[in-house]
């Protein structure tokens, strides 16, 4: 009875301890965000600063495709839904419906990176590179700043799938599906203040 009770003792220790560690990685990522925050909110103040100066370049209104733009975005706000769901999924320890919930997300977003590349390969092939013009710098920076954030999402969601397969929904894999999920859901965020600032604010 006394070894029933130290065992089942020890487990509720370990169990509340991996909570702790969980709570700590989880904080430790917020942390990390309020870091990327100031990282995206520097490229927003450069290309507020020189949107205007398009030299001998371009202006917004005149590349950009804003039809194509908000087919991207939908990609990208539809992966955060998709996202949401493979979270559901895995707190109710359903690992098939977490895994078909990331392929459905992860084809969202490498749609979205594949019209974002397919979007600077046009512009550069017309001319419109970002060494046209401060406008066009600024551009390529932030919208690239934020593609490469996107791409890194992509492959720790790949990574997290590989681990998921390999070892199910353990509560460690938990903690990192929500991290991926605080992420995704800022690069969600971001981009909706990059299709207002630039590509909106860029038509008008």
């Amino acid at each position: 009875m006394s070894t029933y009770v130290a065992e089942h003792a020890h487990g509720a220790h370990d169990e509340h301890e991996h909570h702790d560690t969980g709570s700590q990685t989880v904080l430790g990522f917020w942390l990390y965000l309020m870091t990327d925050c100031i990282l995206f909110a520097t490229a927003f103040a450069g290309y507020a600063v020189l949107y205007r100066n398009v030299a001998t370049g371009p202006m917004g209104r005149e590349i950009f495709d804003l039809p194509y733009v908000m087919v991207e975005t939908a990609a990208l706000l539809l992966s955060s839904i998709t996202y949401g769901f493979a979270m559901i999924a895995g707190h109710k320890k359903n690992k098939s419906g977490v895994l078909a919930w990331l392929a459905l997300t992860f084809v969202f977003g490498a749609v979205f990176i594949g019209m974002e590349v397919n979007e600077f390969h046009h512009m550069i092939e017309e001319g419109h590179g970002p060494q046209v013009s401060a406008f066009l710098s600024a551009f390529f920076g932030l919208v690239g700043l934020h593609g490469l954030h996107v791409t890194s999402g992509l492959i720790w969601m790949a990574i997290l799938m590989i681990e998921t397969v390999k070892s199910g929904l353990s509560d460690r894999l938990m903690t990192r599906l929500s991290c991926l999920s605080l992420f995704w859901h800022f690069l969600d965020i971001v981009w909706i203040c990059v299709f207002t600032v630039v590509y909106l604010k860029g038509v008008l």
